[in-house]
């Protein structure tokens, strides 16, 4: 939200762990993020919370909330069964429409450096859409550098060829 003279106006809003019972909100946001064409290759959202919480790392996962509703969350997976990838790891941010440009993808993507640093982890990662303009630059905020650029990797849902930027932070206190 922005005010008069186009100020960007922070929300206050909380950030806690997402557990079980933020599923259905979770599911929410991501299948929006989906239909958006902009978030991701996924056609769909996990169908269950365990087939969610198979592929996301416990200690790393949190939901921003706005006068109790949950309004974005963020989330790691590990990028190899391997020990000498153990502090690599993928990540996700997604916030609802309503709740875009207030700040809450800043939030979480600082709990996310905290939380990864304060366990070791030294490379978050991910692979963004290079039209996702408003994404490169709020991870670029947060230390995230380009490392690759893959054209056409792969189509999406309507058969459209699209080209992901591969980007990566590498921490300053961690490895």
């Amino acid at each position: 939200m922005h005010d008069r003279r186009g100020v960007l106006l922070r929300v206050s809003a909380s950030l806690r762990p997402l557990a079980a019972d933020d599923w259905p909100e979770v599911r929410r946001i991501y299948a929006e993020g989906i239909a958006t064409g902009h978030a991701t290759f996924e056609t769909e959202p996990p169908a269950t919370w365990d087939d969610f919480d198979t592929g996301k790392l416990a200690a790393h996962r949190f939901v921003a909330v706005i006068d109790g509703r949950v309004v974005g969350w963020a989330a790691v997976s590990a990028v190899s069964s391997r020990c000498v990838y153990r502090g690599v790891v993928e990540h996700s941010v997604y916030v609802e429409a309503d709740a875009r440009g207030r700040g809450i993808g800043h939030l979480l993507v600082e709990a996310v450096i905290a939380s990864t640093e304060g366990d070791g982890v030294w490379t978050i990662q991910s692979s963004i859409f290079a039209d996702n303009h408003a994404s490169l630059a709020l991870h670029a905020r947060h230390g995230f550098r380009t490392v690759g650029f893959r054209e056409r990797i792969a189509r999406d849902a309507g058969g459209v060829w699209r080209d992901t930027v591969l980007i990566e932070r590498r921490s300053p206190v961690v490895g």
